[in-house]
């Protein structure tokens, strides 16, 4: 979900030492990415959704588009699905978040579909509302999309308190939930201009979480050239987890660095055609190093990602090329060309 321009950064060097003991080892994290296969899919905004809360709160939980587009994921092979949650919802709902995560996962299960769920996130608009969300804005990426928490609470530690409540009631509730794949607890900290302002609740909800230690993993993906973050990253999350926009060249790199550290690799997002990030040069490659790849983007929907992060088009046409997404509302896919890739590679095609 990159709105800052993704830089790659040199892992070699990097010190592990400050890593806490429960995290997993590296034969447990091995272990577990075993039994789970290639791990190919995308994140997943229901097509009737402009952002997380009006995909989570009551109003708008949309089951039977929820339902259809996981049955195309399913269609295409895909086994996973990277979903964000919204601290918002829990605090207004938190039962009836809990009851409607637990639907989601049991529609994901009818799929054979195991998706991740991300907690916080700093990427785009500051302060969200609970309700009614806003109408997409015509042409523009995202631009309902919500961080997570407010920007008012992540510069005030004093109001954390709820959200290590959020995150424990969350984790303690789907804890040994085995339709769960894994927790991404923090979709690229420091952007938004943040910088070095996250890393103190990134630490924190590292720490939240194993005071829980749930039986699924736990990770933050890296996603920019930030020592400090990468380091601390790479160095506490159970499996590793990466942003890569960029060519097939320089995605073949990151993976060979990455997979240095010796525990399982996953790219939770990836494939911006415009950016020559694209399944027909990816896929083969992380299938190549049995990396998960999990793409930006399914249905063109209210979330407008099939433009450009930066690049608004002011009469709200169809761009020649979609930056993300795979498929219309209709079903129908932006390139079928693209479909045949995905179904040989996974194995619906044989």
């Amino acid at each position: 979900m990159k709105k800052n321009l993704i830089l790659i950064f040199s892992l070699c060097s990097f010190t592990l030492g400050i890593a806490q003991s429960n995290i997993w080892s590296a034969e447990k994290a091995n272990a577990w990415y075993k039994q789970q296969g290639w791990l190919v899919g995308c994140d997943f905004l229901p097509s009737t959704a402009i952002n997380q809360l009006e995909m989570w709160e009551a109003e708008s939980f949309d089951t039977a588009t929820i339902n259809r587009e996981l049955g195309w994921a399913e269609g295409i092979g895909f086994n996973t699905l990277r979903v964000f949650l919204h601290n918002l919802v829990w605090e207004n709902d938190a039962e009836g978040f809990k009851k409607r995560i637990n639907t989601f996962l049991n529609i994901a299960s009818r799929h054979h579909i195991k998706p991740l769920f991300v907690f916080f996130d700093d990427c785009w608009n500051p302060e969200p509302k609970y309700g009614k969300q806003p109408e997409p804005r015509t042409g523009i990426h995202n631009s309902g999309w919500m961080r997570s928490p407010n920007m008012s609470v992540h510069n005030d530690p004093g109001k954390w308190i709820i959200l290590e409540r959020y995150v424990k009631d969350i984790l303690s509730t789907f804890r040994n939930d085995k339709r769960i794949l894994l927790w991404d607890l923090y979709n690229e900290p420091g952007n938004s201009s943040y910088n070095a302002s996250s890393m103190p609740l990134l630490k924190d909800i590292f720490q939240w979480a194993w005071d829980i230690r749930p039986s699924q993993p736990l990770t933050a993906g890296i996603w920019y050239d930030n020592k400090d973050f990468n380091e601390f990253q790479l160095a506490n999350s159970d499996v590793i987890t990466f942003h890569n926009y960029e060519n097939a060249e320089n995605l073949e790199k990151e993976i060979k660095d990455l997979l240095k550290y010796g525990r399982p690799v996953i790219c939770t997002e990836y494939m911006a055609r415009t950016r020559n990030s694209k399944f027909e040069t990816h896929l083969p490659v992380f299938k190549k190093y049995n990396v998960g790849a999990i793409n930006w983007g399914f249905v063109s929907g209210k979330s407008n990602t099939i433009y450009q992060w930066d690049t608004p088009v002011p009469d709200g046409s169809e761009p020649k090329i979609w930056f993300h997404d795979i498929f219309r509302r209709d079903g129908t896919p932006f390139d079928e060309k693209e479909i045949v890739i995905i179904k040989t590679l996974t194995g619906k095609i044989k």
